[in-house]
């Protein structure tokens, strides 16, 4: 069996996978999710969320129910440290979910990133804890707008988001420095654009 690395944004966990299922898990603890689904969402292999949800269950932290040829999924949100399980998997996995959930409703966005220290550390980089979160908006969605649902955001995750405006043209022609920069270090995608 591959032993994957603990994640740098919380290395308390056995690996990435885990703390992205279980960010999808208790930040959304009323939904309940089949394997399938959960690969899909999560961009993992059947096998491995199997394997993450059958440790997360024999811990007591998911329930599972079968629907016909379907195994439903959940956050087990009755025990004592379904709270602080949550608080904690929001302040380091939440950004990726809470911010795609949060500009969803925004129009005008053509694409979105995180970067910065948030995206090192997703991406496995290590250092310390990331303090606020970067985002790159590609686009002309109404700012008004962006600020309203990125400050929520913030109140959820507990990090200031920094936004940062760019238009299509700049991002997609990569002749400016800035724009450089950012391909070359590591980006999250929120929004997918065409590249």
């Amino acid at each position: 069996m591959v032993r994957s690395s603990a994640p740098p944004l919380l290395p308390i966990l056995r690996s990435q996978a885990q703390g992205k299922v279980l960010a999808m898990l208790y930040l959304h603890p009323d939904n309940e999710y089949s394997l399938a689904e959960l690969g899909r969402l999560l961009d993992l292999g059947s096998k491995r969320v199997h394997d993450e949800v059958n440790r997360l269950l024999s811990g007591g932290l998911v329930t599972d129910r079968q629907q016909g040829n379907m195994r439903l999924v959940q956050a087990h949100t009755g025990t004592s440290i379904a709270g602080p399980l949550t608080d904690l998997v929001l302040a380091t996995f939440g950004p990726l979910p809470v911010l795609r959930e949060s500009l969803s409703i925004v129009d005008g966005i053509d694409a979105a990133y995180i970067y910065g220290s948030w995206a090192a550390r997703y991406w496995g980089h290590s250092g310390g804890v990331p303090h606020d979160v970067d985002l790159l908006i590609v686009g002309s969605p109404d700012r008004d707008h962006v600020y309203d649902v990125t400050e929520s955001a913030r109140y959820r995750i507990g990090k200031d988001v920094n936004v940062t405006y760019m238009d299509p043209a700049t991002w997609l022609a990569c002749d400016h420095a800035f724009v450089r920069e950012l391909r070359d270090k590591p980006l999250v995608t929120i929004v997918a654009g065409a590249e």
